[in-house]
C-alpha cells in the first residue's frame, strides 16, 4: 500500500511540477533561490531513463518559461548509469546542451558510496565540456573527501558540501558528528579559496556560524558563497541570512517517487517524525 502524500508534504513541495511552482515563486519572493529535484533514483531500464532525459529536458523549460529563479538537480541513477556508464554520460550530455541553450546549471547530485567513483568521473568529464553548466555535491563524512575535495578545487569546480545523508560503514566514512564538523570546516576553507563560487550546504547551527565567522575574518565578500538547505527545514533561518546580506538556496524537491528521500529525512532527526505525525491531526 502507498503511503498518502500528507506523510511526506513536510519534506516534498509536491507530486507534480505545477503544485510546485508556487512554493517556488514564494521562495524566490524572499530573495531565495532554488534547486528543484525531481525525486528518483536506481532506474533498471533503458526506456525509463530515456523519458528521464526527457522530462529533466521539459523541466528545463519550464522552469524558464515561468521565469523561475531555479536551477535543477539529477541523480546519475536516474540517467542509466546502473545500466551503463556510457551511456549516462550521453544522456547526460543532452540535458547539459539544453542546460547550456537556456544559459541554464544542472547539479549532479552524490548518491551512496558505491556510485561516488564513477559520479565524479562522469562529473570531470561533463566540467570539461560544459563548464560553468554542470557542479557536483560532495559528502563532507566520507574519508575519501579529503582528497576528492582538492582535485574539484584544483578544477575550480561548483561543489555543493554537504555531511552525507546516506548510512555509510566507519571503513568508509565517519561516524562522530564532532569529527564530520571538523571535516566540513577544512573542506569549506579548500573550496573558498580555490573555487568561484563554493555551496555551503547544512542545517546545523555551530557550522552556519562558524562559515559566517570565518568569511568575516578572511575577509571573503557575502556575494562569493551561498549558504543551502533544504525544502521543509529552516526557513526563517534562510530568510534571515538574507536580510543580513548573504545569497540563500533551498533544495525543493517533488515528484511521485518520494519516498526514498522522504525515509532518509525521517531518519536524519527524531524531531522530523513527530512533525509529521503532528501535522496529521492538523486542519
Amino acid at each position: 500500500m502507498r503511503l498518502p502524500f500528507v506523510f511526506a508534504k513536510r519534506f516534498v513541495a509536491g507530486e507534480t511540477f505545477e503544485a510546485t511552482v508556487p512554493k517556488i515563486k514564494s521562495l524566490n519572493e524572499k530573495g531565495i533561490s532554488v534547486t528543484l529535484d525531481l525525486l528518483g533514483e536506481n532506474v533498471k531500464k533503458r526506456t525509463t531513463a530515456d523519458e528521464t532525459v526527457k522530462e529533466y529536458i521539459r523541466l528545463l523549460n519550464d522552469i524558464h518559461s515561468a521565469g523561475l529563479k531555479s536551477t535543477i538537480s539529477i541523480k546519475l541513477t536516474m540517467l542509466g548509469m546502473d545500466i551503463d556508464d556510457d551511456y549516462c554520460r550521453d544522456n547526460l550530455y543532452s540535458l547539459l546542451e539544453e542546460a547550456k541553450r537556456l544559459d541554464s546549471f544542472v547539479r549532479i547530485d552524490m548518491e551512496g558510496s558505491d556510485y561516488t567513483q564513477t559520479t565524479i568521473d562522469i562529473f570531470r568529464d561533463a566540467f570539461k565540456k560544459y563548464g560553468k553548466h554542470v557542479g557536483i555535491v560532495i559528502q563532507a563524512y566520507l574519508h575519501r573527501t579529503k582528497d576528492d575535495i582538492r582535485d574539484l578545487a584544483e578544477l575550480g569546480a561548483d561543489v555543493r558540501l554537504c555531511k552525507g545523508a546516506y548510512k555509510e560503514p566507519e571503513r568508509i566514512a565517519l561516524q562522530n558528528m564532532s569529527a564530520i564538523r571538523e571535516a566540513f570546516k577544512e573542506y569549506t576553507k579548500i573550496l573558498l579559496e580555490k573555487t568561484p563560487y563554493p555551496r555551503i550546504a547544512t542545517h546545523d547551527d555551530e557550522l552556519v556560524e562558524w562559515v559566517k565567522e570565518y568569511t568575516g575574518e578572511q575577509k571573503i565578500g557575502k556575494a562569493r558563497f551561498e549558504f543551502q538547505m533544504l525544502y521543509g527545514l529552516r526557513e526563517e533561518t534562510m530568510e534571515q541570512l538574507v536580510k543580513n546580506g548573504y545569497n540563500a538556496r533551498v533544495y525543493v524537491p517533488y515528484g511521485t517517487m518520494w519516498f526514498p528521500y522522504f525515509k532518509r529525512r525521517l531518519m536524519e532527526r527524531k524531531e522530523n517524525i513527530w512533525f509529521v505525525v503532528s501535522t496529521l491531526f492538523k486542519k
